[in-house]
């Protein structure tokens, strides 16, 4: 009988390349229509990864933390840094993911593993979801304009709800693809080499095949999200990483035939 791996064990060798190909199985292109219930599942499994190491877990979240607020002092260039480089830094907690998977360790060196060499398509993702994010709020912005337009014609004296509600809902129905495009496109790009527009096409086509799962996870995540935030923002240290984990979880679930 094989000797079955203690998923807590340390690794017997090094990791030398923390970006380097794992045996991950074969990309299932367009991804995968699963059950239900596996918007459940991958929050579990995302616990489950953030058990196997949560010393380091809450230590990246931190260093991300300190980043963010570094980056936030920096006038307009600070946030835009941020943007830009949020992708990598998922890229490389992906890394993350699947080195726990294959029972090595989760290293602070895996926050900054996806600028080794996919930090071009990483950042790609970014500018393509920039300029997706600045077309809704234009189309949002000129409908709001018509609205207020259209008070100040009567005197200000009454403002077009019906219009403000249509262009809320025209919103979230323009910005919910644009963030299925981007969900699962880091670690296609990390762990499949796509290039930034078709991991976001792939993302897109597994996000839109799991309605239903994704349901679930939403509407769980964001009763976890409530909690976390009613504890002093303290349970994101444990939710946060979760998160992480899930993606992952997700994206091995939806897009990945193992062998």
């Amino acid at each position: 009988m094989a000797e079955q791996k203690n998923p807590y064990a340390a690794p017997s060798a090094p990791v030398a390349d923390l970006s380097a190909a794992a045996d991950d199985g074969h990309l299932i292109e367009g991804g995968r229509a699963v059950p239900a219930g596996h918007g459940w599942q991958w929050i579990v499994d995302g616990f489950n990864l953030f058990k196997l190491n949560p010393g380091i877990w809450i230590l990246n979240l931190v260093i991300l933390l300190a980043i963010s607020f570094v980056f936030a002092f920096i006038p307009i260039i600070g946030g835009l840094a941020l943007q830009l480089t949020y992708p990598v830094f998922v890229g490389g907690l992906m890394l993350g993911c699947r080195a726990l998977m294959h029972d090595e360790p989760l290293e602070v060196a895996h926050l900054f593993a996806g600028f080794r060499d996919k930090a071009g398509p990483l950042i790609l993702v970014a500018v393509l979801y920039l300029v997706g994010a600045i077309v809704i709020a234009i189309v949002v912005g000129i409908g709001f304009g018509f609205s207020m337009f259209g008070a100040m014609g009567k005197g200000g004296a009454n403002v077009n709800l019906p219009l403000l509600l249509l262009m809320a809902l025209v919103a979230m129905a323009l910005f919910l693809p644009l963030l299925m495009a981007v969900w699962f496109a880091p670690a296609l790009v990390v762990f499949h080499d796509l290039q930034a527009l078709d991991a976001m096409k792939q993302s897109f086509s597994g996000c839109l095949k799991n309605i239903v799962p994704f349901l679930i996870y939403g509407i769980i995540g964001f009763v976890f999200s409530f909690l976390a935030t009613l504890v002093l923002l303290l349970g994101w240290l444990i939710w946060g990483p979760t998160i992480v984990g899930s993606v992952y979880a997700s994206y091995r679930d939806i897009f990945v035939q193992s062998e």
